[in-house]
């Protein structure tokens, strides 16, 4: 499984129109403005390697799999 880093799923959250808003600590929580139901918490600097269930879940966004949850 190749290495995404967190600053590329922040990219692909941006393209697709979600907005950030800061958590606790690292803690960082994206949300979709038009399906406020829709989120995704990223936690962890920008370099640092994404945990295989965030890189999932934003590409299940992008594949419009994850309406609402």
């Amino acid at each position: 499984m190749c290495m995404v880093k967190l600053r590329e799923l922040r990219s692909e959250l941006r393209q697709l129109g979600f907005t950030p808003r800061q958590g606790k600590g690292s803690h960082e929580i994206w949300t979709d403005p038009q399906h406020s139901r829709r989120k995704v918490v990223l936690s962890g600097a920008g370099g640092d390697d994404a945990k295989p269930f965030q890189i999932s879940k934003v590409r299940r966004f992008r594949r419009g799999m994850m309406v609402y949850r």
